[in-house]
This record gives C-alpha cells, sequence and structure tokens, in this order.
C-alpha cells in the first residue's frame, strides 16, 4: 500500500529519529503503522549514543490495534511506543509515554525529556512516577538522564524554559508558586542527574524551588 506522506522519504524520516543500530527495527515498526495524510512535524535534533538523531514533535497516524502490537517483539513494541509518545493527542502520548518511562535505554530517554518540556500536567507526573531512580545517586536511571542532559545542553535548556512557560500559561491559577508544580520537580530531579554525571552544579533555567517543596510533585 503507497504511503500518503508529503515526501517519499517520510519513512526514513521517523528511522532518523532512533540511533542507526536500531534501523532495521523501526522500519519493521512503520510497516505496521497506519497512513498518515500529515507529515511528521516540527522535528528536534538531540546526540544518542554519539549519533545525531531527528525525533519528530509530532505524528499524526492512527493507533495500530492491540494484537498488531503484541505480535512485535518486545523491541519493536518499545519503538512504537517511543514513536507514538510524539502522537497529537495528549491521551495518546501518555498511554505510549507509560510504556516506555521505565525503560533503561538511552534511545528512549530523549522521548521522555521532549515530554517533560510540554503542556499535559498528568504526562509531567507520570514521568515522575516512573523514573523513581532519578532520586537515587549512582542509579542506572540517574546516569541515562544525566549523560542525556550532558550531551544536550541546549535542548535541555529549552525544555526547563518550555517547563516554566507552559506552567505559568496554564497552571499558575492551580500552583502559584513555580516551586509546587509537578514541572518544577522533575526539572529539579533531571539537574540533579546532569549535576552528578558532570561533577558540577548543573545550570539552572527555572525558579528555584521553594524552601520545604522537598521536590516532589504535590
Amino acid at each position: 500500500m503507497e504511503k500518503s506522506w508529503e515526501s517519499p522519504h517520510s519513512t526514513d524520516v521517523l528511522v532518523r529519529a532512533f540511533p542507526s543500530r536500531l534501523a532495521g527495527d523501526v522500519r519493521s515498526v512503520l510497516a505496521v503503522v497506519s497512513d498518515s495524510r500529515l507529515s511528521s512535524a516540527d522535528p528536534f535534533q538531540v546526540e544518542v549514543w554519539g549519533e545525531t538523531v531527528t525525533v519528530p514533535s509530532r505524528i499524526y497516524h492512527d493507533e495500530p490495534n492491540d494484537d498488531v502490537v503484541r505480535s512485535l517483539p518486545g523491541l519493536q513494541q518499545a519503538i512504537l511506543h517511543c514513536l507514538y509518545s510524539r502522537h497529537c493527542d495528549g491521551r495518546v502520548r501518555q498511554r505510549h509515554l507509560e510504556q516506555i518511562v521505565r525503560l533503561d535505554a538511552a534511545w528512549v530517554v530523549p522521548f521522555v525529556v521532549q515530554l517533560a518540556g510540554e503542556y499535559v500536567v498528568e504526562i509531567l507526573e507520570a514521568i515522575y512516577r516512573g523514573l523513581p531512580g532519578l532520586g537515587v545517586p549512582d542509579s542506572v536511571q540517574r546516569g541515562l538522564y544525566g549523560e542525556f542532559i550532558a550531551r544536550n545542553p541546549a535542548f535541555f535548556a529549552r525544555t526547563e524554559r518550555r517547563v516554566v512557560s507552559y506552567w505559568s500559561c496554564y497552571y499558575r491559577w492551580k500552583y502559584p508558586e513555580f516551586g509546587t508544580y509537578p514541572g518544577s520537580s522533575l526539572a529539579e530531579a533531571f539537574r540533579a542527574a546532569a549535576s552528578e554525571r558532570a561533577g558540577a552544579p548543573w545550570p539552572r533555567h527555572t525558579p528555584a524551588p521553594l524552601i520545604g517543596t522537598g521536590g516532589q510533585p504535590t
């Protein structure tokens, strides 16, 4: 069946969202993904495993049914969930995020961190719940996220600024102080991971947390 994306190379666009060693598995996943009349949108570039990957901010494909997803090997299921964590529907993004957030794989990390800079507060809470190791010195999770942020400082700085912007625009009525907003807790945890990796305090692009909030979402 012919793809209806804008570009004849759109499959390659989504393949480039992952390190090259996963290209074969990504293509296998894309073979079961439905067509979309809209191309993927607003990609961002980050470094993973020493490679530059280009991840779409949004995709517009319908979800495959559960039987199709279950028919894929575990690695390919994870790739599919990463892709659909970029879906244009926030509920779809959250559902697929919850399938990948606990995975200790470097190529999953940019999909999770990008969601931390978006506007759905329930997704921020799901990330925080799914990454308990961020608060544990020398944990695998802290190492993975700290390494990613250390390699992509501009991307993380932009993510922090987006957290503040969405809080101010949509959630300030509910969380009058930024330090009580779930995005603040998440940014603090990511920054602690980066500080541990760098061996020095990581630059801050958010307001300092309130004393007594404990860095925990309320």
